[in-house]
């Protein structure tokens, strides 16, 4: 099984990843987030180096994902069919220009068209975390990435905001894979009992699409 997970950051998507993975007895592939070069610039100066960073993310994602359909048995912490998501919003707030829109999405579009030509042309499951807003904002503060910090930068926690609205209709729209939904704000993964429970959840619904 290919399983790929979803959300917001601060959602608690990377632990849940490894939870998954360790459950499985898999592989977890997860986000390229602290070796990455560009992000600290780009929260920094997000007109700056707004496609840089899409572009990024882009060609990181495009390998992930190829080499997790190729293995056929491992969890992937966010995917590309998510990619655009963030490009788009990036658009939409005037960092990345119209034109730079287009010759990503065209890129994009060619990227997966190449997976269509793999043996395994999809994931087997979307598993989707969410919580409430403030869940994320506290979230985001408790783990202390610096460049991620919002406290004097209402522009930050805007944004933050507009991406949490964005991936609700993301996750109604996307139909790549089967999906479900995991509520990690009543079952934050760090209260005892509440990983199991998770857990069986995504058991559960793995059984409904075998």
């Amino acid at each position: 099984m290919v399983i790929i997970t979803a959300g917001m950051i601060g959602v608690g998507k990377t632990t849940l990843t490894g939870k998954i993975a360790d459950h499985l007895g898999t592989k977890a592939y997860f986000e390229p987030v602290g070796d990455n070069p560009v992000l600290p610039l780009y929260y920094k100066d997000p007109k700056e180096y707004g496609f840089l960073l899409q572009i990024y993310f882009l060609n990181k994602r495009f390998a992930m994902i190829k080499q997790a359909l190729s293995d056929d048995n491992n969890v992937l912490d966010r995917s590309i069919y998510e990619d655009a998501l963030f490009t788009k919003e990036n658009n939409a707030e005037g960092n990345i220009s119209d034109t730079e829109l287009d010759v990503y999405l065209k890129l994009l579009d060619n990227m997966m068209d190449e997976l269509k030509e793999m043996p395994k042309k999809a994931p087997d499951l979307l598993v989707y975390a969410e919580t409430d807003f403030d869940t994320i904002l506290y979230r985001i503060k408790k783990r202390g990435r610096d460049y991620e910090q919002f406290d004097d930068n209402p522009t930050l926690e805007s944004y933050y905001f507009k991406m949490w609205n964005a991936y609700k209709q993301w996750y109604a729209d996307y139909d790549v894979s089967p999906k479900m939904k995991i509520d990690l704000q009543k079952y934050d993964l760090e209260k005892p009992g509440n990983i199991d429970i998770v857990l069986g959840q995504i058991d559960d619904r793995l059984k409904e699409i075998r």
